[in-house]
């Protein structure tokens, strides 16, 4: 290790950025040489007298800046010039969408697409590959999805047995864009849609965007409770509703059998659509039966690339009810313009090779790995996780408060998201938990030092957390 102390220029920056602007300095003046290894976080913190997110921010913010790299299990080290930044990143990294989005100097764990497992190389060759033997098909609008994506959406969306067909699928701009058309298609403005109490609540802000009403219903471990739902189709009358039928997100939740039947009964009573996003779901090796296999002439089921393979690629599919495709297809021609050539033909060429399932199932490796890591550091307390999410439901102790305590993790460089955000309604319904994603941190390493922090934090109490600036 390199017997290494800086000293903190003085300045009005934050500790942080001039520990990590230190750093820098140190490796362009040869005091920190390449392969040097960089004091852990800890020690560094005691011998120059800050804390250890300071420091841990100082490094996730020079590893931003492609200074160094952090080793699982064995430290942080100085890169050398061929790898320091000064270049862009290559097109397979905005493709991939593997790196996070700016937050210099913060640990992302508001997000939860899929680690880098070293797909850029596979996506940047497809990619390439396609400029050059499709260049005119790049350059123009696309008129109607080609056959081979409706191939690649059926096969990518199949599991327990059920498969869509080919003229039920609509290719689309990721999940999120695929879902939006379906609420466009099959509800007018005014009308309401049913939501999870907790959700991915995007979804209803998107539909509120667009004229439509979110309603929220409680739920249990099981998913929507079947009595809330049946008073509200009496009582509301929505058109639709918007459910996860495996790894919830946020609480992580599948709905079981008995759960599946009762929605669909009563969505069938009340004549409401539905919306399977089974997103998450994909990332079980083996999914239980989806909620379209008992209702498939009411339920529209949504899959994505964007935590299996890469966020990036904006790869996803939607199978509606039988001839229900030419309406969402328009649909989502008018909300969006259209989808590019270029990314729906890679993402229809990363499932027909059979790269994404290769794909997937190194991410699905790497999200255990993180998972276990994360239940080891936060062992004692209480929360939600599963092997195959890449996000875990944290409840906080007393006498924490889950906007309080995303700000004090943000204020100790950790980004998280508080229950808020997966509210699709106002509520007065407190469950005092965030969520905590860990699939983004560019290494298990700095997934460890995000979640050391929080526990810091849950240890610590409020006490640990001053509001004033």
């Amino acid at each position: 290790m390199t017997n290494w102390l800086p000293e903190l220029d003085h300045g009005a920056a934050p500790l942080y950025v001039r520990l990590a602007d230190r750093i820098e300095n140190d490796i362009a003046s040869g005091a920190l040489p390449a392969g040097a290894k960089l004091p852990p976080q800890r020690n560094l913190a005691f011998d120059i007298g800050v804390t250890v997110g300071t420091v841990g921010r100082a490094y996730a913010l020079v590893r931003e800046r492609g200074l160094v790299s952090g080793e699982v299990g064995r430290g942080t080290f100085v890169l050398g010039r061929s790898a320091e930044t000064g270049a862009p990143a290559a097109i397979s990294e905005f493709f991939g969408g593997t790196r996070a989005l700016p937050a210099p100097g913060m640990t992302r764990m508001d997000s939860t697409a899929a680690p880098d497992i070293g797909q850029d190389r596979a996506i940047g060759e497809l990619v390439a590959r396609l400029g050059r033997e499709r260049f005119a098909e790049n350059l123009d609008y696309v008129r109607a999805p080609c056959p081979a994506w409706l191939e690649a959406g059926s096969r990518w969306l199949a599991h327990a047995g059920w498969r869509p067909a080919e003229d039920t699928i609509v290719p689309a701009l990721g999940g999120h864009a695929g879902i939006l058309a379906v609420i466009a298609s099959v509800t007018a403005p005014g009308d309401r849609i049913v939501f999870e109490h907790l959700t991915y609540s995007s979804i209803a802000r998107s539909a509120n965007l667009i004229g439509r009403r979110p309603v929220a219903i409680p739920a249990d471990a099981d998913g929507p409770v079947p009595e809330e739902f049946e008073r509200l189709c009496a009582q509301q009358h929505p058109k639709l509703a918007f459910l996860m039928s495996a790894l919830q997100n946020p609480t992580l939740s599948t709905l079981s059998e008995a759960r599946k039947r009762a929605i669909v009964d009563i969505a069938r009573k009340h004549n409401v659509w539905l919306i399977e996003d089974a997103i998450y779901g994909a990332l079980l090796e083996n999914p239980p039966t989806p909620l379209v296999t008992l209702a498939p002439e009411r339920t529209f089921h949504i899959g994505s690339l964007s935590k299996t393979v890469a966020a990036g690629i904006r790869g996803g599919w939607v199978a509606c009810p039988p001839h229900f495709a030419p309406r969402v297809q328009m649909a989502y021609k008018m909300l969006t313009g259209g989808k590019p050539y270029l990314l729906a033909e890679l993402a229809a060429q990363l499932v027909l090779s059979g790269e994404a399932d290769a794909i997937r199932a190194r991410v699905r490796t790497e999200i255990e790995a993180r998972e276990r890591l994360a239940r080891s550091i936060l062992d004692g307390f209480d929360f939600i996780s599963h092997p195959r999410a890449p996000f875990l439901w944290l409840k906080l102790p007393e006498p924490w408060h889950s906007g309080t305590f995303k700000k004090a993790a943000a204020n100790d460089g950790v980004l998280i998201d508080d229950e808020d955000e997966y509210k699709p309604a106002r509520t007065d319904t407190v469950h005092h938990r965030v969520r905590v994603g860990f699939s983004v941190p560019p290494s298990r390493e700095a997934v460890g030092a995000g979640f050391r922090i929080l526990r810091q934090l849950l240890e610590g109490g409020v006490a640990g957390y001053d509001s004033f600036g």
